[in-house]
């Protein structure tokens, strides 16, 4: 035993000899956790630590990282003092390192000691990289798709955390298609070809769609069950019809009674006969629901009590809702609600207004005692709730003259039995003035092309309505994309003053013209066009300014040609300047136009009989600031010079010359929000087009003359009228109210009615034949062109609009419509309720380089002709599609 007792006191005689050498390699400092003797300062003497200087550092472990920016991480430098076994500096570097997330582990120690100076090694295990990554367990396109959603980058370190948020993103992308059991686990494993790199695989089991089998809302007592399930936008039951397969052999009529033969059965006067016969072999089918988001779930219920707010139960809430599965695999939701006490408006006091009166307050407000109580309303109309297009309400009228600064609150000061008494507390605060205006992100526009379309100068005062009308400026110009036109006010309260600062992004606005048509008289046709909507006609000379032509200054160019050989030619080219003189919105335009069609048949000598045009004209547009800034008058003169050889035109006028000089007026309002897809505003248009009244220069009796000599110059008067109306609906949900009116008419009843300038009515609005004597083009979908020498028509459009996609580079939109038209031969013919109907549905594209492109299927009602043959599905509808404008 005292051998025993000797061996243990020898033992711990030798570690007490050998713990200062020990602690003075401070091995291990850093350590997997980052800990070790630099840490534990507080455990040992001051007065055993030694003063050393920093002689040397090296980097060990690295492969990718640079040592010394590595070492600059740390804070350590030769020439620094250190106090060891524990110096703070040491422990601090191992921190540094640690925070980068990008090493396993850490360590810090005494490579040796010269004297005062000590060497140390810096020792790191860098973790691994991502040298790629894959999904396992779904389609290629879902992963094509989610790879854009991951954020993971290549070469990139992983850690735990990148794995967790990589996995939590596939889960949202999966949810978020109505995958509601998705699960995700991620499996990492070395990469042999690459140094210190990793593949992660991510396996997902999707699991089964997670749908919505049945909504059900109990304790509502003063709103329908129907009515609260219309507030969940997300959360719905959707029924589908189905056609079963047991009832497809059932004979009627002595053919198979099949869904194909009702369809080529159907026509539009005997709709519900068809529906009831097909009534029977079409049953609701309720296994197949919306699909299940959680997310937009929870968004769905605060949606449903603000509705009940709305009513004004102003306590209404949800005490309890439920999911759970049932034996289909789908989902029921059960949403219990507590509606409490309906509520109404009390008194409204006014406290802090200098500059308007209560009643005056009041007024705008639109709010009155009894009212029943509606906390978004409340909201709405003191301007809590913004609108983009501006509106009536109490911060617009404050704002709107300056009062930038302008703060309410509505305080609820009392509830008396179903009553809420209100206080309106007002801070006005003073007037701002605009001091500096800044432009950024214009990088092909110049400057002084957006500054001028503003409405907010330095110097005035500020004004929120003037912003809104700046932004719609900038959006109309059609150089940027409309849903990233930034506005940023930025007050100074301390000398009054607000700085503006616009921010921009640059699209195409260019367009390449390439269309190819069928018909009007001129076969098979093709068209190439350019049209430049930010031309600059000043650098045409400055080669460094060409983008592919000179750009910057808003002015517009275009040059088209249209043929079909020699049989058909025709080019046209134009330019407007919008600021002419560069102080002012007054518009030039000019115009050159040059046609030619052959009446000859095809295979002959088309010079043997043709019809040629050629012709231009210069207009002046201007601004009007009465009866508001959004008018804008336009007069200009025109002159078109026809020749016919050989052309029967009309009765004896084959051979020669006719001349059309024209003055033309338009009256035009225009404030739409956005030019692709508009959500509010209006444009509106009225059009005079007059030529001299040349009969009536001299004494000559015209109704002895040929219709040569009748329409050497030609007469007429004409008159159009067009407005468009947009309306917001719900977010970019868009109705489109169209109407549009034209008549012509003549000053001398021997002479007539012109045969150019007319009308023509129906088809897809290409010009074709139409276009050389001047016909307005007005097209209807559904029809084929029904009037071709109308003086008379008036057109209605209602369109229900949706956006897929608001992209500047793919602006996408489908659309619901209906239209009623009709044209005349003479005035004595017109009857405005007798009109050609249809309805349909199409969808709309913008391509920035190739503008517009369209396609409409409409279903003309009043083609059904049973005389003729015309009574079935197929002969009633007909595909519209459209390249580069949107017709008439």
């Amino acid at each position: 035993m005292h051998k025993t007792i000797l061996r243990h006191s020898l033992l711990i005689f030798c570690i007490l000899l050998t713990a200062g050498p020990l602690a003075a390699q401070i091995n291990k400092l850093g350590g997997n956790k980052g800990t070790g003797l630099g840490n534990r300062q507080s455990q040992t003497n001051e007065t055993a630590r030694s003063v050393y200087e920093i002689g040397g550092i090296t980097v060990k472990g690295v492969k990718y990282l640079d040592e010394d920016l590595l070492i600059a991480v740390t804070g350590l430098t030769v020439g620094q003092k250190v106090y060891l076994p524990n110096d703070e500096n040491i422990a601090k570097a191992i921190r540094n390192l640690w925070k980068q997330e990008l090493f396993a582990d850490v360590n810090i120690a005494v490579a040796k000691t010269i004297g005062d100076k000590v060497f140390l090694d810096i020792t790191v295990e860098e973790r691994p990289r991502m040298s790629r990554y894959r999904f396992k367990g779904i389609k290629k396109s879902e992963a094509q798709e989610l790879k854009d959603k991951v954020n993971l980058v290549r070469s990139r370190v992983v850690t735990e955390a990148t794995k967790k948020e990589a996995m939590v993103r596939i889960e949202k992308f999966f949810v978020d298609k109505g995958y509601g059991d998705v699960t995700v686990s991620v499996r990492e494993r070395k990469d042999t070809t690459a140094v210190n790199s990793v593949v992660l695989t991510f396996t997902i089991d999707k699991g089964s769609k997670t749908h919505i089998n049945q909504v059900t809302i109990s304790g509502n007592e003063n709103a329908s069950e129907s009515r609260l399930k219309r507030t969940l936008k997300s959360t719905k039951e959707v029924a589908q019809i189905t056609l079963h397969a047991s009832d497809k052999e059932t004979v009627y009529e002595g053919e198979k009674k099949t869904f194909g033969n009702y369809l080529r059965q159907f026509n539009f006067l005997s709709v519900s006969k068809t529906l009831d016969a097909l009534n029977p072999y079409f049953r609701p089918n309720f296994f197949s629901s919306s699909k299940f988001n959680r997310q937009k779930y929870d968004e769905d219920k605060i949606t449903l009590v603000s509705y009940y707010n709305s009513l004004g139960y102003r306590d209404a809430q949800i005490v309890s809702d439920t999911t759970y599965r049932v034996k289909n695999g789908n989902i029921n939701v059960d949403i219990k609600v507590k509606e409490g006490r309906k509520y109404y408006f009390g008194d409204i006091a006014w406290r802090g207004n200098t500059k308007y009166s209560n009643q005056e307050l009041a007024k705008v407000l639109g709010i009155k005692k009894g009212d029943v109580y509606n906390q978004e309303l409340l909201e709405k109309r003191v301007g809590h709730i913004l609108s983009a297009e501006g509106g009536e309400d109490i911060s617009s009228l404050y704002m709107d003259d300056g009062y930038l600064f302008f703060n309410i609150d509505p305080v609820e000061t009392s509830i008396i039995g179903d009553t809420i008494n209100y206080e309106m507390r007002i801070t006005e605060g003073p007037q701002a003035t605009i001091k500096d205006i800044t432009i950024a992100g214009n990088d092909r526009t110049n400057e002084h092309v957006i500054r001028r379309e503003l409405f907010t100068y330095p110097g005035n005062k500020f004004s929120r309505a003037d912003l809104i009308r700046s932004q719609r400026q900038i959006a109309n110009l059609g150089f940027f994309d409309q849903e990233k036109i930034g506005i940023q006010p930025k007050p100074h309260p301390e000398d009054g003053t607000v700085d503006i600062e616009y921010t921009v992004v640059e699209k195409s606005s260019d367009q390449l013209q390439l269309s190819a048509g069928f018909g009007g008289g001129v076969k098979f046709y093709g068209n190439i066009g350019v049209a430049f909507s930010n031309f600059s006609l000043r650098n045409i000379f400055k080669p460094k300014y060409w983008n592919p032509l000179p750009v910057g200054d808003g002015q517009k160019f275009s040059v088209n040609y249209q043929s079909n050989g020699a049989y058909y030619n025709s080019f046209s080219t134009s330019f407007t300047e919008p600021w002419l003189g560069g102080k002012k919105p007054n518009a030039l335009t000019t115009s050159f136009v040059y046609s030619k069609y052959s009446g000859a048949a095809y295979g002959s000598d088309p010079n043997t009989s043709f019809l040629r045009m050629v012709g231009g004209g210069v207009s002046l547009s201007r601004r009007l600031k009465w009866p508001d800034d959004n008018f804008v008058f336009t007069y200009g003169v025109n002159y078109n010079n026809y020749r016919l050889k050989n052309y029967a035109l009309v009765t004896d006028f084959n051979n020669g010359f006719s001349n059309n000089l024209y003055l033309k007026l338009v009256l035009a309002r225009y404030s739409i929000d956005q030019p692709l897809y508009p959500r509010s505003g209006s444009n509106i248009s009225l059009t005079f087009q007059l030529t001299p009244p040349y009969s009536a220069f001299g004494s000559t009796d015209y109704s002895t003359e040929s219709s040569s000599q009748k329409y050497k110059w030609i007469e007429y008067h004409k008159y159009r009228f067009t407005a468009d109306w947009y309306q917001r609906i719900a977010g970019n949900l868009v109705f489109k109210f169209s109407t549009k009116y034209g008549f012509m008419g003549y000053y001398n009843k021997e002479i007539g009615y012109s045969p150019f300038e007319r009308f023509q009515l129906g088809g897809d609005g290409l010009s074709g034949y139409s276009y050389f004597v001047g016909k307005d083009i007005i097209s209807q979908r559904g029809y084929d062109v029904y009037a071709q020498e109308a003086v008379i028509f008036n057109k209605y459009t209602a369109e229900v609009r949706y956006p897929f996609s608001l992209s500047p580079t793919a602006t996408i939109y489908g659309l619901a419509f209906v239209d009623a038209a009709n044209a005349w031969g003479s005035f004595k013919d017109f009857n405005p309720i007798k009109l050609n109907r249809d309805a349909g549905i199409g969808v709309r594209v913008y391509l920035p380089m190739f503008g517009l492109l369209g396609l409409d299927y409409g279903i003309g009602f009043d083609r059904y002709d049973p005389a003729n043959g015309i009574t079935k599905f197929k002969d009633l509808s007909k595909f519209t599609f459209m390249l580069g404008f949107e017709p008439d």
